[in-house]
């Protein structure tokens, strides 16, 4: 693991990594500080928020958690490193998904070369997409790996009002869990599990090979600092519980080559 960020190298090196996701999008000042203060008051590891310098000088103004500005703007990126950010993340792909527009592997690796050349030894994080047939995936990673990147992340199956419909969450989930247990075996690089992850799940996500999860709905659904606290910390327990109910990959039949998951019949 190589990790320039000392406080971050060992929280990844523990694998009990909470990452607090503000939005890509959001620059709601108020909320924003609500969830750096909850994070603070749960401990989590740290914050990742938009590329917007102002957003980027105002949490840096109070808050010791290290920030991640997330974007796929190179120009972007570059100014929030210069205003403070600590790591960058290359993702949150969802403003080109409600598009139509998928990003494929040659894109990304010109778009981290581009970044990584811009921004140096500042850690940074890739997101796979979902989209991108599984072998796939594990290739980019493998790519990503030899271009310098620290931190993979994987994410769900992309649906607009998901929080609507729990089968949709579900897939959704199911999607980046998947991601995260095929790259973990064949990739050495801290994965962050995203996506719908929540306290019932993020043991979960641990026990398929993730070094920690990504929350942001779970905490913005709260309308106070206690309760956005609360529910990080229930996270956090549960990645020390080893949960009832979990995706066991070793009683299940995955076809790489099909792209297709289905519990084996015992």
């Amino acid at each position: 693991m190589n990790l320039s960020n000392i406080q971050l190298y060992h929280s990844f090196k523990s694998k009990k990594v909470i990452k607090v996701i503000a939005g890509i999008q959001n620059t709601n000042i108020y909320q924003i500080a609500q969830m750096a203060q909850a994070a603070k008051l749960a401990n989590a590891t740290y914050l990742d928020i938009s590329a917007n310098t102002k957003v980027v000088k105002f949490l840096k103004s109070f808050s010791s958690l290290p920030l991640c500005i997330s974007s796929i703007d190179p120009i972007d990126i570059y100014n929030s490193i210069l205003a403070g950010a600590d790591l960058v993340e290359v993702g949150n792909y969802d403003t080109l998904y409600s598009r139509g527009i998928y990003i494929n592997s040659v894109q990304l690796i010109e778009l981290v070369k581009e970044i990584k050349y811009l921004i140096g030894s500042i850690d940074i994080c890739v997101t796979i997409p979902y989209h991108l047939h599984l072998n796939e995936q594990i290739k980019l990673a493998k790519n990503l790996k030899n271009l310098g990147v620290n931190i993979l992340q994987t994410e769900g199956v992309f649906i607009n009002n998901i929080s609507k419909n729990v089968a949709k969450l579900t897939n959704s989930l199911s999607s980046s869990l998947i991601s995260t247990y095929f790259l973990s075996k064949y990739v050495d690089i801290p994965i962050i599990t995203s996506s719908g992850i929540n306290s019932l799940f993020a043991s979960m996500a641990m026990q398929v090979g993730a070094s920690g999860i990504g929350i942001g709905s779970v905490i913005k659904n709260n309308d106070n600092i206690i309760n956005m606290t609360n529910s990080i910390n229930e996270v956090k327990s549960s990645i020390y519980i080893n949960s009832l109910s979990y995706i066991d990959f070793n009683q299940a039949a995955f076809d790489i080559d099909n792209n297709q998951y289905q519990r084996v019949v015992m």
